[in-house]
């Protein structure tokens, strides 16, 4: 194989490969957009059903950040007489499930209905 020839297909399968990249990017920013609607679309509100469904130890953290209206895991914790540890475990759980939000401000994550 000739040294021209031979730069000619390396030449063409950089392009394939720039091009099938270009194509996961793409299917990639999608995919993100996708799940990111995905998750607002399930976000459900604190109401008494909500409530009355959910484990005791759930249902007092998310009546101690529904008081509060915003609160850290420490606040929440105070609350409910437990630990701050174990408050934070519950309180992403609700976020995962999509009944509370969280937002950090700093160094300190706020929790909020």
């Amino acid at each position: 194989m000739e040294e021209a020839e031979f730069r000619e297909r390396l030449i063409k399968l950089l392009e394939n490969i720039s091009l099938k990249l270009e194509r996961l990017e793409n299917a990639f920013k999608t995919s993100i957009k996708s799940s990111s609607q995905t998750q607002k679309e399930n976000k459900t509100p604190l109401d008494v059903d909500v409530l009355l469904s959910l484990p005791d130890h759930l249902r007092q953290t998310a009546m101690a950040v529904s008081t509060r209206g915003s609160a850290t895991a420490e606040e929440v914790a105070s609350d409910t007489s437990r630990t701050r540890a174990a408050e934070s475990d519950y309180l992403n759980q609700l976020v995962k499930m999509g009944y509370i939000s969280k937002r950090r401000k700093g160094r300190t994550v706020y929790f909020y209905v």
